[in-house]
């Protein structure tokens, strides 16, 4: 017997056929019926395609009352634990003062690091829990978090260590990235090399021991690291085992998407000024384009990824908030959906792929989430829309009505449960 099954209940199952287009995208089972066991989905489809009825073929059956469900949503790109704040910043900039000028004379990413190294492990916890639990709200049910506002072994290590707390903690699943290479630490000023040095023989092979990190990242800008620096990080972190990921070609085209593609990273993120040679790379590598239209808008910047190549060259995009405290302080991922739209010209179903199955390809995830199909986890999200595309409507995002982690649903679910009567012997 399944432990639960949901009914009365539109799904977008983001399981196309090949070949599949508009809607048809999405995996539509309308009038359907999902099932689940152990915290995997065991059965998909049509309620009428049911082998029994419901009440003889699960313990709990729960009326969604003709809600929409998706796969939970993922939010592939996020810096959920840190200290401090950077609201004067946003006023500068509003005055005009550039977030590269901010950058070199020591404020931005390098003024959240001295906030954050001050921070108690117990004080982060209790931050990044608040946003974490704000994701939730959103129908998020897997998330990936970066260090990288640490910039010492031992501040590195605490934040990674928060992170993972996070997923004890709630009912979340968290991807873990160091970001060590995400500004040169203020005491190894005019010293870059003794930085790299130190990263790659000393902090990176002990972040790989203490098993905290899922994944590297890097900064590849000319506020931060250059692409040969990148290159002998990822270098390193390919010999220790660990996949990569970028932030590149936000500001500047330094050929970052493509020397992400080179290491097989799994994906690179911002990707502004990505060109056609960095879009083909990323498509021969299966490299994912991760969009953050929050960034974009906050930081008020004027070129655009281009998605049209990425369309061409079949380059997979997904979305994230990179909720921070400089350049998104962004906790709605419905709301990066209408970014998406609004600003970079994807389409709906673009929106919802982005933060579903496209998403989980970008944390290395797509055999465990991401999609509703059986043996994927059982994360899902209900909406009370009326159809898909809507989710990516409203200005400021929208919340579900419920939400389900590992086949359990969040507390006080909208949906009506339905008590099931003894079965006869």
């Amino acid at each position: 017997m399944w432990d639960r099954i949901w009914i009365d209940v539109h799904l977008a199952t983001l399981c196309p056929e090949a070949g599949a287009e508009d809607e048809n995208r999405l995996g539509i089972v309308r009038d359907g019926a999902i099932a689940a066991s152990d915290g995997k989905i065991v059965w998909v489809g049509r309620r009428d395609a049911l082998p029994d009825r419901p009440e003889t073929l699960a313990r709990d059956v729960v009326s969604c009352g003709g809600c929409w469900m998706t796969p939970g949503l993922i939010d592939p790109h996020t810096h959920l634990v840190y200290a401090g704040d950077r609201s004067a910043e946003f006023a500068e900039r509003l005055e005009g003062v550039s977030y590269e000028e901010i950058a070199r004379r020591g404020g931005g990413i390098l003024s959240t690091v001295r906030e954050t190294r001050k921070a108690s492990e117990a004080a982060l916890l209790e931050m990044a829990l608040g946003r974490a639990r704000r994701l939730i709200a959103g129908g998020v049910t897997t998330v990936e978090i970066k260090s990288g506002y640490g910039l010492t072994l031992a501040d590195e290590l605490k934040q990674l260590r928060v992170a993972r707390a996070v997923a004890r903690m709630l009912p979340l699943r968290v991807r873990t990235s160091f970001l060590g290479a995400h500004a040169l630490p203020p005491e190894y000023e005019g010293r870059r090399d003794a930085y790299l040095e130190a990263l790659c023989t000393d902090i990176l092979p002990e972040i790989a021991r203490s098993g905290l990190a899922d994944s590297v990242d890097g900064f590849c800008e000319r506020i931060a690291f250059s692409p040969a620096e990148i290159a002998r990080l990822f270098t390193a972190a390919h010999a220790l085992g660990l996949p990569v990921r970028l932030h590149a070609d936000q500001l500047s085209d330094l050929g970052g998407a493509a020397l992400a593609a080179r290491f097989g990273a799994l994906s690179a993120d911002h990707v502004e000024y990505t060109d056609a040679r960095g879009a083909e790379a990323m498509a021969r590598a299966g490299t994912v384009a991760v969009l953050l239209p929050g960034a974009f808008y906050f930081v008020r910047e004027t070129r655009t990824p281009p998605v049209g190549l990425f369309r061409a060259h079949g380059v997979s995009m997904a979305l994230a908030t990179d909720c921070n405290p400089g350049t998104s302080p962004l906790l709605s991922p419905t709301a990066v959906m209408n970014m998406g739209c609004t600003l970079f010209r994807l389409t709906p179903i673009e929106a919802l792929e982005g933060h579903t199955r496209h998403a989980a390809r970008a944390l290395g995830l797509e055999s465990g989430c991401g999609a509703l199909s059986p043996g994927l986890a059982a994360d899902m999200a209900l909406w009370d829309v009326a159809a898909p595309h809507e989710l990516a409507y409203w200005i400021g995002g929208i919340q579900p009505v419920g939400r389900i982690f590992a086949g359990i649903p969040d507390p006080e679910p909208s949906c009506a449960r339905i008590t099931s009567p003894p079965l006869a012997v």
